[in-house]
C-alpha cells in the first residue's frame, strides 16, 4: 500500500502528454479554477480549455478504475476495521456519560455547602458591623430623645442647642446610612415643628391682642376726649377771666391747671410671646423670616380692622372701628420701642401709611354714603380725637386731617349723587311731551315759581307749556341743592362762600344735569318728537341758569350787583348750549334714519322704463307726508331758528339720497324716462318746500338759503341728464352758472350708467329723430371728456 501513490503519480505523469501542467496541478490540489476559466473566456479560447478538461476527466477515470482494481481487497478490510472502531466509540461515549453524571451529583452537594459557608461568613461580617454601628447610633438616639423631651416640655432653646450638637458632631459620623437619612430628614422637620409651635403661640397672641386693641383704643380716645374737654373748659375759663378783666367785674381767679393722666388705667400689654418667637427665629437663623411674618400678619390684621361691616351702618360702627385702629398702633408703638429691632421705623411708617391710605379711603367712601351732614360732623369729631391720640405716640396724622378738611367736598358729592339719581329718575319717567297745566296753582308751582313764563299775563287754561314735566322738577332739585349747600357752608363757618356755592352749582348743572341729558340723548331710543322736546327743554334750562345764580346770591346775602357783573354767570350756561347742539344733532340723525326708510322705496323704481311716468312716484308722497308731520311738530315745540335747521337738514339729506341712488352700485343703468320720473318727484318736493317755507314764517328770517335751495344738487343733476347739450357741463361758465353744486367724479359715474333709450332687438335699425341723436352724441362727448378729465 505504501507503494501505490508512487505508482499513481508515475502513471499520471506518463499520461499527461500535452495537457496543461498548470491546470492539472490546480485540479490535483483542489484549487479554484475560476481565474483560469475567466481567462479563457476573456482570451476568446474556451474550446481549448474545455478540451483540456475533458482530457483530464478521461485520464482521471482511467486512474480511478486502475486504483480500484489494484486496492479492492485492502478497501474491504479497511471498511471492516472502521466498523469495529465505531462500536468501540459508542462504548466509550456511554462510559463518559455515566462518569459525568456521577461527577455532577457529587459537585452539586459541594456547591451547596460552599454557599452556606459564604453566607455564614457574610452574617458574621454584618453582625460585627452592626455592633459597631449601634454604638454610634445609641449615642445619636439619646441626643434625639433629649431633644424630643425638650420639645415636649416647650423648652425650645435647649432643643435647638441639642439639634445643633447633633448636626455638628454626629450626623456626618453616623455609619448607619438609613438612620443618618432619617435624622437628616427629621432635623428640618423638628426645627419646623419648633418654629410652628412658637408661631402657634405667637398666633394666639395675635388673636388676643387684636381682641384687646379695641379696649386699648377706646381708653386712649377717652383720655384724648377728656383732655380736649379740659382744654375747652380751660379756654372757657380763660375767656371768662378775660371778659371779667376787661369789664372789671368780679374777682379774677388764677389757677394752675395740671393735666393728670392715670397711667395705671392703661392696659398692661403682655409682649412675651412676641419676644420669645423673635428669639427662637433668630436662633434658627430665620430672623428676617419672622420679622416679615410679623409684619405681614399685623398688616393683615390691620387690613381686617380697616374693613367696614356692611351689616351695620357706619354711623353706628365708626366708634369701635377707629378705637380698633388706635389700639393697633398703640401696640405697634410699644413693640417698636421694646422688641429689639423686630420692627424698623420704616416698617412702622409703611404700616401707618397703609392705615392712613385705608382710613382716608374708608372716610371718603363712607362720607359719600352718609345721608346727612350731622352724621358727617359726628364722624369728623371722632376722627379728630383719633388724630390727637395717635399724635401723642408719634404718628403723623396730617393726611387724615386733610381728608377731614375736605369733608365739605364729600358732603357736596353726596348731594350731587342724590341729585343725579333724582334727575335720572325724572328724565327716565318723562314722556317728553309738552306739559299741560289745567289749574292756576299748577301754573304758579311749575311756571311762575321758576320764572318760566313767556309773558306776565295769566294764560287761559288748559295751558300748554313749551317744556315737558321734567323741567320744573329739575328746577326744584337745583333749588333744593342750593339751599342744602348754603346751609352746610354756613354751619362750617366759612366767610365768603358764595363762590363755593357757585362752583358746586356749576358742578351740579354740568356734571349731573347736563350729563344726564347727554346720556338721554346718546343712549335713549328717542323718537322725533321726543328729541325735539329735549332740545326745547335744554333751551329753557339754559335760560334758568340766571335764576339759579340769583337764588344762590340771595341765600348767601350777596348783593345782586355781584351777580350782574360781566362774566359773573355760570359756566354751565355755555355747556347747556353745547348740549342743545348735541340734541339737535341727535334729532337730525333720527330724522335722517326715518327718511332713509322712505327713500329706500326708490329701489322699486323702474330705471329702464320704456315710457316716462306722468306723475310722481309713490315713495315721494310718503316722504312729503313725513316732512309735513316733522315741520308741524317742530313748529309747535322748537323756536324758528331750530325749525329752520331741521327743515334744511332734512331736505339736504333727501337731495343727497337722490344723488346717492344714481351712484348706487346696485344700479347698473338707467334711461331718460327714469330721469323724467325722478324729476316729477323733485318738482313735487320743491313745491312742498316752497309752501312750507312761506307758511311757517321762515321766509321772514331773511336767510340766504331757502328750503328749495337745499335741493339744488339733485335739481342740477336732473337738469344735466335731461339737457339737450349735456356736454356744456365742461364749459366753465355754464357749469358755474347751472351745475356749480355738482362733483366731477360723481357726474362721471352717473353718466356712465345713463342710456338715452332702452336697448331693443335690432335697435340699430330703429328710426331715431335728430334731437335724440344730437343729445346722445352730446352725452357721449361728455362721457369721453369726463373720462379724459379724470
Amino acid at each position: 500500500m505504501l507503494h501505490a501513490p508512487s505508482r499513481r503519480r508515475t502513471a499520471v505523469g506518463h499520461a499527461d502528454g500535452g495537457v496543461d501542467v498548470v491546470l492539472a496541478t490546480s485540479i490535483g490540489n483542489g484549487e479554484d479554477l475560476g481565474p483560469a476559466v475567466r481567462h479563457s473566456f476573456e482570451s476568446g479560447k474556451p474550446e481549448a480549455l474545455l478540451h483540456q478538461l475533458r482530457n483530464i476527466v478521461r485520464k482521471k477515470e482511467v486512474e480511478i478504475e486502475e486504483l480500484c482494481k489494484l486496492h479492492y481487497e485492502d478497501f474491504i478490510v479497511a471498511v471492516d476495521e472502521l466498523r469495529g472502531v465505531l462500536v468501540d466509540a459508542d462504548e466509550l461515549k456511554n462510559m463518559l456519560s455515566s462518569e459525568n453524571l456521577r461527577l455532577r451529583e457529587v459537585g452539586s452537594e459541594l456547591l451547596l455547602r460552599l454557599e452556606e459557608l459564604l453566607e455564614l461568613y457574610l452574617i458574621k461580617k454584618n453582625v460585627t458591623e452592626a455592633l459597631r454601628t449601634l454604638k454610634v447610633c445609641v449615642q445619636v438616639s439619646k441626643l434625639c430623645l433629649t431633644c424630643n423631651m425638650h420639645v415636649s416640655n416647650s423648652r425650645f432653646y435647649p432643643a435647638l442647642k441639642t439639634l445643633d450638637m447633633i448636626e455638628r458632631n454626629y450626623i456626618h459620623n453616623t455609619p448607619l446610612k438609613p438612620l443618618r437619612k432619617v435624622i437628616e430628614k427629621q432635623i428640618p422637620a423638628l426645627k419646623l415643628h419648633i418654629e410652628k409651635k412658637v408661631c402657634s403661640e405667637f398666633n394666639d397672641w395675635l388673636v388676643h391682642i387684636r381682641s384687646a386693641a379695641k379696649e386699648i383704643g377706646q381708653l386712649a380716645i377717652g383720655q384724648a376726649s377728656s383732655a380736649r374737654q379740659r382744654e375747652e373748659e380751660k379756654r372757657a375759663r380763660r375767656r371768662e377771666a378775660e371778659e371779667q378783666s376787661r369789664t372789671g367785674v368780679g374777682d379774677v381767679a388764677c389757677a394752675l391747671d395740671i393735666e393728670h393722666v392715670d397711667e395705671d388705667s392703661m392696659l398692661e400689654l403682655d409682649l412675651t410671646p412676641v419676644y420669645r418667637a423673635h428669639h427662637i427665629h433668630t436662633c434658627l437663623g430665620v430672623e428676617e423670616k419672622f420679622r416679615d411674618y410679623y409684619y405681614k400678619n399685623r398688616l393683615m390684621q390691620l387690613n381686617l380692622d380697616l374693613q367696614i361691616s356692611s351689616a351695620q351702618p357706619f354711623l353706628e360702627s365708626h366708634q369701635p372701628f377707629f378705637a380698633q385702629i388706635a389700639g393697633f398702633f398703640i401696640v405697634e408703638d410699644r413693640v417698636r420701642r421694646t422688641a429689639g429691632g423686630l420692627l424698623s421705623d420704616g416698617q412702622v411708617e409703611a404700616i401707618w401709611e397703609t392705615a392712613i391710605a385705608k382710613m382716608t379711603s374708608v372716610l371718603e367712601d363712607q362720607f359719600s354714603r352718609t345721608d346727612t351732614a350731622s352724621h358727617l360732623l359726628l364722624i369728623k369729631d371722632l376722627v379728630t380725637l383719633l388724630g390727637a391720640t395717635l399724635t401723642r405716640h408719634g404718628y403723623r396724622v396730617a393726611p387724615l386731617l386733610e381728608v377731614l378738611d375736605s369733608s365739605r367736598d364729600k358732603y357736596h358729592e353726596l348731594l350731587l349723587s342724590e341729585c343725579w339719581k333724582q334727575i335720572s329718575d325724572i328724565l327716565a319717567s318723562d314722556s317728553f311731551e309738552q306739559m299741560v297745566i289745567k289749574k292756576e296753582y299748577e301754573y304758579n308751582m311749575n311756571v311762575l315759581a321758576f320764572q318760566l313764563q313767556s309773558s306776565d299775563t295769566m294764560p287761559a287754561f288748559p295751558y300748554i307749556a313749551p317744556f315737558s314735566s321734567s323741567v320744573p322738577d329739575v328746577c326744584r332739585i337745583v333749588r333744593s341743592f342750593i339751599e342744602d349747600s348754603v346751609n352746610y357752608l354756613l354751619y362750617g363757618g366759612h366767610i365768603n362762600f358764595y363762590e363755593v356755592v357757585k362752583k358746586y352749582l356749576d358742578k351740579l348743572v354740568i356734571g349731573v344735569l347736563n350729563e344726564a341729558l347727554l346720556s338721554m340723548i346718546h343712549t335713549g331710543n328717542l323718537g322725533v318728537s321726543q328729541a325735539m322736546q329735549i332740545a326745547a327743554n335744554i333751551a329753557v334750562l339754559q335760560g334758568s341758569c340766571d335764576l339759579f345764580l340769583w337764588q344762590a346770591a340771595q341765600l348767601c346775602s350777596v348783593p345782586l350787583r355781584v351777580v350782574e357783573r360781566p362774566r359773573a354767570g355760570l359756566t354751565a350756561k355755555a355747556v347747556l348750549k353745547a348740549s342743545q347742539s348735541a340734541a339737535y344733532s341727535a334729532l337730525v340723525n333720527v330724522i335722517d334714519s326715518k327718511l332713509d326708510e322712505y327713500l329706500a322705496l326708490m329701489n322699486g323704481i323702474n330705471w329702464t322704463a320704456d315710457e316716462a311716468p306722468e306723475n310722481a312716484n309713490d315713495y315721494i308722497h310718503e316722504v312729503i307726508v313725513y316732512l309735513d308731520f316733522l315741520i308741524s311738530t317742530a313748529q309747535q315745540i322748537l323756536p324758528a331758528e331750530a325749525l329752520y335747521k331741521i327743515g334744511v337738514g332734512a331736505l339736504c339729506h333727501i337731495s343727497d339720497s337722490i344723488v346717492a341712488a344714481f351712484l348706487s352700485e346696485s344700479l347698473k343703468r338707467f334711461t331718460l324716462n327714469a330721469v323724467v320720473g325722478i324729476g316729477n318727484d323733485l318738482k313735487t318736493l320743491e313745491a312742498f318746500a316752497d309752501e312750507r317755507f312761506q307758511s311757517t314764517g321762515l321766509s321772514e328770517l331773511k336767510k340766504d338759503r331757502s328750503f328749495r335751495d337745499c335741493l339744488v344738487v339733485a335739481r342740477q343733476l336732473l337738469n344735466l341728464l335731461v339737457s339737450n347739450q349735456p356736454e356744456n357741463f365742461m364749459n366753465p361758465v355754464i357749469r358755474e352758472k347751472n351745475y356749480g353744486a355738482l362733483d366731477y367724479k360723481k357726474v362721471a359715474s352717473i353718466c356712465e350708467k345713463f342710456k338715452d333709450a332702452p336697448d331693443r332687438l335690432f335697435g340699430s335699425l330703429s328710426s331715431r329723430n335728430t334731437k335724440q341723436d344730437a343729445r346722445k352724441k352730446s352725452m357721449d362727448m361728455l362721457k369721453r371728456r369726463l373720462k379724459d378729465f379724470s
